[in-house]
C-alpha cells in the first residue's frame, strides 16, 4: 500500500465516522477495510530504526499521518478520552486543503486525470509534452477569498513560479492562456495596479514566452464595481471585462488555427455574399483601405472572430458544480471558471488527442471542457470542496475511475 493510498484511507475513515470520531483501534480497522488488507497484515511487525524494536510499519504509518492531519487543523484528540481521535469544529467549516508534500489521484477518466495535491508538487514530475496550460490564478484581491489570495507584490514571482515546470514540458508549439483581474486597485486610491502589465513582461523575461494577444473577456452580467470608487465616490466606471493573455513558446510553431473557432456570419454580411459581395468601388484613409467590386462575396466556412470574448460567467456547469457540493456537504467556489473560456481556447489551440492541462483547477472547467472535446487532459487542485464535487461532473465519461476512501469522503457544511 502506498502512502497515497493510506492517506486517502485515513481521511475517508475519519469523514464516514460518526460524529467524526475514531479510537485508534477503530482507526486501523477502518483502513484495514478501505486498503483490502487484514487485521493480520496490520499487526505485522518488523524491526525499526537503530535499536531493532518491532513495531508495525503500517500503524507507524497511520499515527504519523494523524500528526498531519492534526497539523493541518483537521483532526484534534477528544479531552479525557485516551486514543480517540475526531474531526476539529473548524475541519467543517475551512476548505480542506491538501497537505504540501501529499498529491493524490481524485479521480481519472479514458483521458485525464485529476490530482488531489498542490502543482508545486506535481508538475516538476509530469514529464509529458503540453499543449496548451489553460488556468485562472486566484486573483491578487485585497479581500480575500476563501481559497485564499496571493498579496500583490509577491503575485508575479508565485505565478512565475508555477509556470516554470509547465514551460519545461511545454510542446515547441504549445501555448499559455491566463486569465486573470484587472480589478485590483493601490491601496486607498482609485488608480488601479499594474500588476498585468508587470506579470506579462516577467512571463515573457523569466520564461522566454512570448506574448501572443490580449483578450478581453467581456463579462455583461459582471457584477458592479468596484464599489468605492464607482459607486460611492463616483470616480471610475463599473467593469465589465477580465483580461485573458495569450502566451507562446514559438510564435511562428505555435497550433493555432482560428478554422477551429469560426462563428456564423452575420445576417447582413451572408446577405453580402449572396448577392455577389461588394457592389461598389471606395477607397478610404488615403487609400490605407480599398473596397473593390466584388469584395467579401467568397463564401466561406464563417467569420473569424474578434479578440473580444463575450461570456457571462454563469453557466450550466456551475450551476450542477454547486449542487453537487451542497449535496456532498461541501463549501461552494466562489468565483467559478464558467466552460465557455476553456471551450473557446481549447478548440482555438489544440487538436484531439493532444494534452491540455490547468494548475489551478477549481470546478476544472478546463478538464470538462478538454474531456468534452476529446482532448486529453490533467489537473491539479489542492482545495478537497472544490475537486470532491467535481468528480461527479466526469462520472459519465468513459473510464471513470475514483480512487479508493475518495468516494466516501462527505464535507461538512
Amino acid at each position: 500500500m502506498n502512502q497515497l493510498d493510506l492517506f486517502t484511507h485515513i481521511a475517508g475513515a475519519y469523514a464516514s465516522a460518526q460524529e467524526g470520531e475514531l479510537t485508534n483501534q477503530s482507526l486501523y480497522q477502518a483502513v484495514a477495510d478501505r486498503a483490502g488488507i487484514t487485521l493480520a497484515e496490520m499487526d505485522a511487525v518488523v524491526p525499526i530504526g537503530k535499536a531493532g524494536t518491532k513495531r508495525s510499519p503500517i500503524k507507524r504509518a497511520v499515527r504519523w499521518y494523524q500528526q498531519t492531519m492534526k497539523n493541518m487543523g483537521v483532526i484534534e484528540k477528544v479531552p479525557d478520552a485516551r486514543g480517540v481521535w475526531r474531526l476539529t469544529e473548524e475541519a467543517g467549516r475551512k476548505l480542506n486543503r491538501s497537505q504540501a508534500s501529499v498529491k493524490m489521484v481524485a479521480f481519472s477518466t479514458k483521458l485525464g486525470v485529476a490530482i488531489w495535491g498542490s502543482n508545486e508538487a506535481v508538475f516538476p514530475h509530469l514529464g509529458q509534452p503540453i499543449m496548451l496550460a489553460l488556468t485562472s490564478p486566484p486573483y491578487p484581491l485585497r479581500c480575500a477569498r476563501a481559497y485564499g489570495n496571493v498579496d500583490e507584490h509577491e503575485y508575479v514571482d508565485f505565478v512565475c513560479r508555477s509556470l516554470e515546470p509547465i514551460v519545461k514540458n511545454l510542446a515547441p508549439q504549445g501555448s499559455v492562456v491566463l486569465n486573470v483581474s484587472q480589478d485590483i486597485f493601490l491601496n486607498r486610491s482609485p488608480a488601479r495596479s499594474t500588476y498585468n502589465e508587470r506579470l506579462v513582461l516577467a512571463i515573457c523575461d523569466r520564461l522566454g514566452l512570448h506574448l501572443m494577444d490580449r483578450f478581453v473577456w467581456h463579462n455583461a452580467s459582471k457584477p458592479p464595481g468596484p464599489i468605492q470608487w464607482a459607486s460611492k465616490e463616483r470616480v471610475q466606471l463599473n467593469v465589465a471585462y477580465e483580461p485573458v493573455y495569450w502566451f507562446a513558446g514559438d510564435p511562428l510553431r505555435v497550433n493555432a488555427d482560428n478554422r477551429r473557432v469560426l462563428q456564423p456570419h452575420s445576417e447582413r454580411h451572408a446577405a453580402l455574399i449572396a448577392r455577389g459581395g461588394e457592389q461598389r468601388q471606395a477607397v478610404f484613409g488615403d487609400g490605407a483601405y480599398r473596397i473593390n467590386h466584388g469584395s467579401f462575396g467568397n463564401p466561406t466556412a464563417g467569420a473569424i472572430p474578434r479578440n473580444v470574448l463575450a461570456y457571462g460567467h454563469q453557466c450550466a456547469d456551475s450551476a450542477a458544480h454547486r449542487r453537487h457540493a451542497r449535496a456532498l456537504g461541501f463549501t461552494t467556489h466562489g468565483a467559478p471558471f464558467p466552460h465557455s473560456i476553456p471551450n473557446f481556447f481549447i478548440r482555438f489551440l489544440t487538436e484531439v488527442g493532444q494534452l491540455v492541462v490547468d494548475h489551478f483547477g477549481g470546478t476544472l472547467k478546463t478538464g470538462l471542457a478538454a474531456e468534452r472535446l476529446g482532448r486529453r487532459w490533467f489537473t491539479t487542485e489542492n482545495i478537497l470542496d472544490y475537486i470532491r464535487p467535481s468528480a461527479e461532473m466526469f462520472r459519465d465519461f468513459p473510464g471513470f475511475e475514483m480512487s479508493p476512501g475518495f468516494e466516501e469522503v462527505r464535507g461538512r457544511t
